[in-house]
């Protein structure tokens, strides 16, 4: 009897340790053939990433609804750790069912264990929602937005800022993320809309886990047709998203590093690694080929992690300062067809991980025609000039931009589109260090024909912007200008400079930054905003002083606060509405700190608008906050200033420079009228000694009632 319980303990915690190992799972489908009679044939796509080695721990099961038999193939590895620690790998599995087509059903599974976390989640679920009712729209079921991440993501505590998940949609739908269990990372804030994670504070060390839904909405109105003839219609405005599929992940915060420039302690990636959100076109039979780049200048690039199909092959090679290129390789089989395959990566070093990106592949029967065009990136507009050679038998005038009612011209030589930065379908990502606008021009056919015989033509084109110049490793030194660039603005920067006097004319030379200071001196601090627009305004709303370049950092002394000055000693200077010019008495912080960076949020504003944050003006009181008319501001950013360090005032004796005593002119005068005030004391005693004591007591008594009134 014993030896059974032995035997059943053994069993259980090799059952458990075996189970403690999910890191996250992404699912996403598309309907295959339409049989007579209404069935439908479905396919699932599900990567799952865990601790090697990697064997699934979601089976999937039938939730609700009639999911028909669901036919699971063996997993296959995507990817998994090259570092031989054995930490991570990530597989995916194909799974088929064929259902009547009739109604909605469900597929989920749920088990334990998530890996040790910050927050002790332990058990997790996923599930799926599949609607494989005819859309009118498309004349296909439905299909699921398609996300993935990678299977590992790594940010240093002190550089996550923003995290940019995939949400793309095959029919064009609207994505939205829902998340209940991100409202236990206090300092996470989800954009539902973009998919975007954020972070508004400083988050614990270690690893914390994100379970998503995707949901897609039709952007018109829609029919969905059941096998049976029964018709409901779906709209933008309707609360019932047309399915749901699972994005479960784990973003692990490591400690902080000493700078989170790219490149430098941190990857970046660079030029031609594709963007986030962009799709490209492979055809069934063909290699495609997609080039990673990235460099760091501290530490080694190690590999590239890459979720992507399971067949993709990855090759890497180190280039010259700190650049390693991966050559990742796909040849789409018959059954990839029409499918839309997720691919993300990061680069990897010891200490640290670029940003990931995540783009999505088409795959298509025959190659899209691309054609060969240049792109040219002005402050508020693009411009594509499309060769006609490459496109020979293309008819131009079933070519459009994102928004058909944004026309193409032509010459010639070429097919000629320029978009501004907020118009015509063009989309906005922010990319932490970059903005990138896209547009796309498409061929498009004609809704009501069943068939068609012109080649399809899709060419994407994008600009990327910095969103602030380069930081300094060591110090933020006054170099260049804040760039940043918003849709309604365009591109805009703002100045941040420190003057020799009130006069705001001569900044200080860069090159004596560290500025050395002394206590109460005046630091003459001016921001001025740039921008081509012709009326807009600048408002700063907080200035922050820290001991260190850490705006967030825990010891802080606010100046400037809800666009209301905090500090007494602050003079503002009048200027024009795109300047802010102001006066500040120079102080330390308490302690042993010697260093000080005054970090300021600014707002440019069209003049006018009665609603923008500038026309607010001082709020001391939160309640007093109205709605803002944000078409009219741009978002609130961060300029920063700095170091200031206070100058030691220190005295050497003779003995302590070991040899004589030099006296400058200056010590010379002092001494000479110290003696004379000596002089004069003594003959003011001597004649006060002289004088009656009444006299003298009456003086003290008068003194004594002057100094007490």
């Amino acid at each position: 009897m014993a030896h059974a319980a032995l035997l059943q303990l053994i069993s259980l915690a090799v059952s458990v340790g075996s189970a403690v190992s999910f890191y996250g799972g992404s699912l996403t489908f598309m309907p295959g053939n339409r049989y007579p009679g209404g069935t439908v044939e479905m396919h699932f796509y599900y990567r799952e990433s865990g601790k090697q080695p990697c064997d699934p721990q979601v089976g999937w099961v039938c939730g609700s609804g009639d999911c028909g038999v669901l036919t699971i193939a063996e997993p296959e590895v995507t990817d998994q750790d090259q570092s031989g620690q054995i930490l991570w790998c990530q597989s995916e599995r194909h799974m088929t069912t064929n259902v009547s087509g009739d109604e909605p059903f469900t597929l989920s599974d749920s088990g334990c264990c998530w890996r040790n976390n910050v927050h002790n989640d332990r058990e997790w679920t996923l599930h799926s929602l599949v609607d494989t009712r005819q859309r009118s729209d498309t004349r296909t079921a439905n299909k699921s937005p398609v996300s993935a991440t990678i299977p590992s993501i790594r940010v240093p505590q002190n550089c996550f800022e923003l995290l940019h998940l995939l949400a793309h949609d095959p029919d064009g739908d609207d994505v939205r993320c829902k998340c209940p269990s991100c409202h236990q990372h206090s300092h996470i804030n989800l954009d539902e809309d973009s998919c975007t994670l954020s972070s508004n504070g400083t988050l614990d060390l270690g690893l914390h886990v994100f379970e998503l839904t995707l949901e897609d909405y039709p952007v018109s109105n829609i029919t969905l047709t059941s096998g049976n003839g029964i018709s409901s219609v779906r709209n933008p405005y309707n609360q019932t998203a047309l399915s749901q599929v699972p994005l479960q992940f784990g973003v692990e915060i490591l400690s902080p590093v000493h700078s989170c420039v790219p490149g430098v302690n941190r990857p970046s990636l660079l030029t031609p690694t594709p963007l986030h959100g962009d799709v490209q076109h492979a055809a069934v039979g063909r290699v495609h080929v997609i080039t990673l780049r990235a460099q760091n200048l501290d530490n080694s690039i190690l590999a590239f992690q890459v979720s992507g199909p399971w067949n993709m092959s990855k090759s890497l090679r180190n280039a010259s300062q700190g650049v390693t290129e991966a050559m990742l390789t796909w040849t789409p089989q018959e059954s990839d067809l029409h499918h839309h395959v997720p691919v993300c990566f990061a680069a990897e070093t010891l200490q640290s991980q670029s940003e990931m990106r995540c783009i999505v592949i088409i795959v298509t029967k025959s190659r899209v025609l691309s054609g060969e065009a240049e792109v040219f990136c002005e402050d508020n507009s693009i411009s594509i000039a499309v060769s006609k050679a490459s496109m020979k038998g293309i008819d131009q005038g079933w070519l459009q931009l994102r928004d058909p009612t944004c026309s193409l011209t032509s010459n010639d030589t070429h097919i000629l589109g320029k978009v501004s930065l907020d118009t015509c379908g063009t989309t906005m990502e922010d990319l932490g260090d970059f903005m990138v606008f896209k547009n796309e021009i498409n061929s498009f056919e004609n809704p009501n024909e069943v068939i068609t015989r012109r080649s399809q033509v899709k060419i994407g084109f994008s600009c990327q912007y910095p969103k602030v110049a380069s930081v300094s490793n060591h110090y933020i030194s006054k170099k260049s200008d804040f760039i940043f660039t918003e849709s309604s603005f365009g591109t805009f920067s703002y100045s941040f400079d420190i003057f020799t006097d009130n006069n705001f004319s001569s900044p200080v030379d860069p090159s004596l930054y560290p500025l050395e200071i002394n206590l109460l001196d005046v630091l003459y601090i001016g921001i001025a905003a740039h921008s081509a627009l012709p009326e807009v305004q600048l408002f700063v709303e907080s200035c922050r002083a820290t001991p260190d370049n850490n705006p967030y950092s825990a010891l802080f002394y606010d100046i400037i606060k809800e666009g209301c000055i905090m500090d007494g000693t602050v003079e503002v200077y009048q200027s024009d509405a795109r300047m802010y010019d102001f006066g500040i008495q120079a102080f330390k912080f308490t302690g042993s700190y010697n260093e000080v960076y005054i970090t300021c949020s600014v707002i440019l504003c069209a003049e006018g608008s009665s609603n923008s944050r500038c026309a607010q003006g001082c709020l001391r009181e939160p309640a007093r906050k109205r709605k803002r008319d944000v078409s009219k501001e741009t978002a609130s950013h961060y300029i920063t200033q700095g170091p200031f360090r206070v100058a030691k005032q220190i005295q050497h004796s003779a003995a302590e420079n070991g040899g004589p005593l030099h006296i400058s002119v200056g010590t010379a005068v002092f001494a000479g009228l110290f003696i004379v005030s000596i002089v004069v004391l003594v003959g003011l005693w001597v004649y006060n000694s002289k004088k009656p004591r009444a006299t003298d007591r009456m003086y003290l008594m008068s003194r004594t009632f002057k100094h007490n009134k």
